[in-house]
Order: C-alpha cells, then sequence, then structure tokens
C-alpha cells in the first residue's frame, strides 16, 4: 500500500524590502503564485510581524543600507517561535565572503541579482517543502517520543505487576512468610548444595499446641492473628538471611537451616520456642500452658547418596512427633537413621 504524495500548497511569505517597487513587483508575484505575502520595509517592523504572525518563508533583502538585515536574521534564529523559518537572502552582492556570512547569520538559501522571478519561485517552493517536511518530521519525532515514553512507561508497570505478582507467588497470604512452594525450592536447591559442598543441613517442624482447640474456642479471627503472630516471631528468632522460614500448612511452619549441626539447630529451635511464648497468647484450652506454645522437631544431615530430602524431612517430622509425645512445648533432635 502506498501513500498519496500530498499537493504542494502555497503558504505565508514576509518580504523584507525597502524599496517600493521592488517590494510590489515581489507582492503581485507571489500572490499570483497562491502565496499570502506580508510587507515590511523596517527592522522593527520585520521582526514585530514575524513575531506576531510567524510566515512559512522571510525574503531578506540585505542590499538595503537603512536596515541591518544581517542583525534581522540573527535575532529572528535567536527567538524560539521564529528560529525554524526559513530566510532566503535577496542580494545585488555576488561575493563568496558575503555569501557565507548570509549562512553565518541563518539563512537557508542566497539569491543574487538580477534574478529570474522562476528561479526565486522554485527556490521559495524547495525551501517551503524543506520546511515542512522538517515540521512534519519533528512531529512524527514527537509522536514517538511520546509513545516511546508510554510503552517505557507500560514496560515499569508490567515489570512492578511481575515482581508484585512473584512475591504473591512466594509469600503466604496470611503469614507473609515463605509459601510451601519456595519452601519445597530452596529445599530442593540447599540439598544439592549440601551435595556438591559436603555441609550440614537441618531442618526444623514445629507445630502450634493444640491449635484446633484455640480456633474452636477462640474463633478463626483469633486463630489468624495467633498465626501472623506466631510467624514473626519465628522470622525475629531465626536471624541468618541464609536460613528459610515457611509455613508448611495449616498450624505447621518449616525451618530450613544451611551449614548448621544439630546442635546448633537445637538452639535455634529453643529460640524460637521462648520467642513464641514470650508473646503470652492466652490459650485456655493446652494441656502445655496457659499460653501459645510451640512443639519443635529437629533433624540434622550432610546430603550425600546415603540419605534423601525424604528421609530428612521424615526425621524431622519423627523428631515433632516425639516433643508433642512428650508434653509438647518443647524441642526434640532426632538422627537419621
Amino acid at each position: 500500500m502506498t501513500t498519496k504524495e500530498q499537493p504542494f500548497k502555497p503558504g505565508s511569505i514576509l518580504v523584507v524590502e525597502d524599496r517600493p517597487n521592488n517590494i510590489e513587483l515581489l507582492t503581485v508575484i507571489l500572490t499570483l503564485q497562491g502565496y499570502r505575502v506580508e510587507q515590511a520595509v523596517q527592522e522593527s517592523v520585520a521582526i514585530r510581524s514575524a513575531m506576531a504572525r510567524p510566515p512559512d518563508i522571510i525574503l531578506l533583502d540585505i542590499s538595503q543600507p537603512e536596515m541591518d538585515n544581517f542583525a534581522v536574521c540573527q535575532k529572528l534564529k535567536a527567538d524560539p517561535n521564529t528560529q525554524d523559518i526559513p530566510i532566503i537572502f535577496i542580494s545585488a552582492v555576488n561575493e563568496t565572503e558575503h555569501k557565507l556570512k548570509a549562512f553565518e547569520y541563518g539563512a537557508s538559501d542566497y539569491i543574487t541579482k538580477p534574478f529570474q522571478i522562476e528561479e526565486v519561485i522554485a527556490r521559495i517552493n524547495n525551501q517551503l517543502q524543506t520546511s515542512r517536511f522538517k515540521i512534519e518530521l519533528k512531529a512524527k519525532n514527537a509522536h514517538l517520543e511520546r509513545e516511546l515514553l508510554k510503552r517505557q512507561l507500560a514496560a515499569k508497570k508490567l515489570s512492578n505487576l511481575n515482581q508484585q505478582l512473584g512475591k504473591l507467588a512466594a509469600v503466604d497470604a496470611l503469614t507473609e512468610i515463605a509459601n510451601r512452594r519456595i519452601f519445597d525450592e530452596f529445599f530442593r536447591r540447599e540439598w544439592q548444595r549440601g551435595q556438591r559442598e559436603q555441609h550440614y543441613l537441618a531442618l526444623i517442624l514445629c507445630d502450634i499446641d493444640h491449635f484446633k482447640l484455640y480456633n474452636d474456642n477462640l474463633g478463626h479471627q483469633s486463630g489468624d492473628y495467633c498465626l501472623k503472630r506466631v510467624a514473626q516471631a519465628i522470622t525475629q528468632a531465626v536471624k541468618r538471611p541464609a536460613d528459610l522460614v515457611a509455613r508448611y500448612g495449616g498450624e505447621e511452619f518449616a525451618i530450613i537451616l544451611p551449614q548448621t549441626s544439630g546442635q546448633n539447630a537445637l538452639r535455634v529451635a529453643e529460640t524460637i520456642r521462648l520467642q513464641v511464648k514470650q508473646l503470652c497468647l492466652p490459650h485456655p484450652e493446652s494441656t502445655a500452658g496457659n499460653y501459645v506454645s510451640l512443639s519443635l522437631g529437629v533433624s540434622c544431615v550432610i546430603p550425600g547418596s546415603k540419605y534423601n530430602q525424604e528421609q530428612l524431612l521424615a526425621t524431622a517430622d519423627q523428631a515433632l512427633y516425639q516433643a508433642k509425645k512428650q508434653g509438647r512445648d518443647r524441642s526434640v533432635l532426632q538422627a537419621i537413621i
């Protein structure tokens, strides 16, 4: 598909010339060509007219002794409202130095006298087309810049949304700690790293004691509040950035401690247990005490061909069962058999 070329439309011209005969002749000829012509015979009038109603082209006769048209050109080029208007100098002087001076001051073209009117018309049309092309190009560039900015803003917004979605996908909505999916990924990754580097990997599983009775007695809203506070307490107790605290399911939490021996993991478990007790959340139905408490199972292993992740998880779960069996509100360390 091709676009049709737009028909040429004559524009407006400001003729700056102090000789009545010359200015009238140019005005008549240009008007017959379809141009709208304004006249100026003084420097101040020329500048004022150009700034009040910017023309498409300015014809500037620099042969006039009464007017410093180089200064006129300089002033027009210095003003943002008129700096893009093409200025064609007309002069009887044909010296290279004079022409170069005109271009230095901002002239777009230079016509020497005597001139052929066909040449003047051709040069005017050429400058007008060039000027219009520049204006269109500038407008298109501005449009493209706006579109680019919109796309950049949209891309940034999309990136922020993706980050938020990623966070939502990784975080348990209620407790705002890592969810089960992140636990599984982290556990697998740390197990593989432990195999490569042959260092300890410890796991703590903990359960809120008699949480069903807590919910039944105080209501699910209180239960949710309890889960949030316990999650915060565990997070505060587990201080290393390399460790992970996750909601494992229901009222159960899991803590992964890379490069941590069994005894050190047991100390962390005790810190967690005491931190939760210090919340002093009343639990009237608990057999372990008057306040919300945790039972914690701890296990540790150096990952290798002899053991797998499921065995470490099962051993920590067995240790948790022993903690409950022994009266709850305690931590039990159990080795993999």
